[in-house]
């Protein structure tokens, strides 16, 4: 039997750049952008390797139903995933912007 590694959402550890006291709102928005970026790819890289499995599967190339659908379970669950972060950022931003200052 094959050994699988889970891929999930890649989150890299904190630069040193961000556990700086005073980090330069460019630098704040650069780091964020990252992780976003990487997010994002681990989520489309889920995604393209359940339809390449799933492709193989119905070609005749590959037998292994079991890897398949888990591939696809782990693709189906990181996109929920992102999706419910993406509801919970929006919704703590309409939070900040009811804040009166």
């Amino acid at each position: 039997m094959s050994n699988h590694l889970v891929n999930t959402i890649p989150l890299s550890q904190p630069s040193q750049t961000q556990w700086k006291k005073n980090v330069s709102p460019g630098e704040a928005h650069a780091a964020f952008a990252s992780q976003l970026k990487n997010a994002i790819a681990g989520v489309n890289e889920a995604q393209i390797s359940s339809n390449d499995k799933t492709k193989a599967l119905a070609q005749g190339e590959i037998n292994d139903l079991h890897d398949v659908m888990i591939t696809s379970q782990k693709a189906s669950i990181t996109m929920k995933t992102a999706v419910e972060m993406q509801s919970k950022v929006v919704e703590a931003y309409k939070e900040v912007m009811r804040m009166q200052v």
